[in-house]
């Protein structure tokens, strides 16, 4: 029953609220018709019984209750006011309608009313069949007492109730449907708005706009809905530039192994080779891929963390063996020499492996791609953290660039030759704030380029 009734409610909210002011509107008018016309009943009733008490006391002028006896006296018109008139002596009828028989329902009913001796009303049904309003009304006098007993058809007081009972329910259903018809277009024009703020929030939520609906909308109510879309837009193009940066990141970190993987290949490709020499190539293909599967795992787990708003627990990294291990994997250029300088071989960062390879490798591979001769890695202690930093020969970072230097997707050159989209900074600088450190270039260093990376210490 409550599926069959959900299936029948409406599907919109334009259609749910009218069906409520609909309903709302019927239980209200039902409510005033039937209290209207059991008012409008009772106000028949008592015109009928003053019309009767009328009556009476006109028929009263004719009845003479001075002697032992009572006496109804004749008087002009008296075929009128014998209309529908009793009159008793005690419970002896006197007089009764010429049209009444002695013993008709309504004569009888007439005399139980009179038998009763005190002013009072009935309503009794005929043969016809009418409701017939009686009243009785005792006329004492000083030897003996009459009593009156008027009736009157209830028809036309019947015709007028039911004509007001019919009149209201024509005006209720009028009512109801202006009510529902201009419910519809009152609330369809105040959605109107809202169903103009949603079409606009989906399309710049597809794209990605920067439109937003501010405070141009007067209504507190769509004001409120417009903040709340604003808010959830900025969410959502958060989401998507940071799917956007995770792509480009991947790619750009992916692309030295697998380039490794390619050049491996075609090398093994190129001739026969041996058994060593195969071995050494699947080694070297194996370990690029350990190095994509380690670079995916570490940007997921740092895209995660922060889509929860949360931060991994940190690890604990030997620096010189990470730093060696990026060095011998790099592949330098023949006239370009690494140096690694690390005071304290037990050196420790409080960050993970991988976390920090992906920070220094970026900052390693642009030092070696600029350098003219020498790169330099030297790693020492400082109170609370760990500091590294990566120096270069070469020609620097441009002045002009050094504000645009960790904005995702800028090269200071991009025809300098050098492949690169211009992720590996900003990567590093972010994954590195992610755990509390920091990535930075030295501006004070003249003779070549240094960027310094400073990461927590081991807990």
């Amino acid at each position: 029953m409550n599926r069959l009734l959900r299936g029948l409610a409406p599907h919109t909210l334009r259609g749910r609220l009218s069906l409520v002011a609909l309903t709302t509107a019927a239980l209200l008018m039902t409510v005033l018709t039937v209290v209207f016309n059991t008012v409008m009943d009772r106000h028949l009733q008592h015109q009928a019984d003053d019309e009767l008490l009328s009556r009476a006391a006109a028929v009263a002028t004719t009845v003479d209750t001075s002697g032992p006896r009572v006496r109804v006296l004749e008087t002009v018109n008296d075929s009128l006011l014998d209309a529908n008139v009793w009159i008793y002596s005690g419970t002896r009828l006197v007089e009764k309608p010429p049209t009444a028989a002695a013993d008709s329902t309504l004569t009888n009913a007439a005399g139980s009313l009179a038998a009763q001796a005190t002013p009072l009303c009935t309503t009794a049904e005929t043969e016809s069949p009418h409701l017939v309003r009686l009243c009785s009304q005792p006329l004492p006098g000083h030897r003996s007492t009459a009593i009156i007993v008027t009736a009157a058809d209830l028809a036309p007081y019947l015709n007028s109730a039911d004509s007001l009972l019919t009149g209201s329910l024509i005006l209720d259903a009028v009512m109801l449907a202006c009510t529902y018809a201009l419910t519809r277009l009152a609330v369809g024009r105040a959605l109107r708005p809202v169903r103009t703020m949603t079409d606009q929030a989906t399309q710049w939520s597809a794209v990605g706009s920067d439109e937003r609906f501010g405070a141009e909308i007067q209504p507190a109510e769509l004001a409120r809905l417009g903040s709340s879309l604003d808010t959830l837009l900025d969410r959502i193009r958060t989401v998507l530039r940071h799917e956007q940066q995770l792509s480009g990141e991947l790619s750009h970190e992916l692309r030295t192994p697998l380039s490794r993987i390619v050049m491996e290949l075609d090398w093994w490709q190129a001739r026969p080779r041996t058994a060593a020499e195969t071995r050494a190539t699947h080694e070297v293909i194996a370990e690029a891929a350990q190095s994509m599967r380690t670079i995916c795992d570490t940007l997921l787990d740092d895209a995660r963390d922060r889509a929860q708003n949360t931060s991994a627990a940190p690890g604990t990294t030997a620096v010189v063996p990470v730093l060696h291990r990026l060095v011998e994997s790099l592949g330098a250029r023949e006239q370009v020499k690494i140096f690694v300088d690390v005071g304290d071989p037990g050196l420790q960062a409080g960050v993970a492996p991988a976390l920090l390879e992906r920070v220094v490798s970026p900052l390693l591979t642009n030092a070696v791609r600029y350098a003219l001769a020498q790169v330099t890695v030297s790693a020492r202690q400082l109170p609370g953290g760990v500091r590294i930093d990566v120096t270069d020969d070469g020609s620097g970072v441009p002045d002009a660039f050094v504000d645009d230097l960790f904005q995702p997707g800028r090269r200071a050159d991009s025809d300098d030759g050098h492949d690169g989209a211009g992720l590996g900074l900003p990567l590093a600088r972010r994954l590195a704030r992610a755990v509390g450190g920091e990535v930075a270039h030295d501006p004070g260093y003249a003779s070549g380029a240094r960027f310094r990376v400073d990461l927590p210490a081991a807990g």
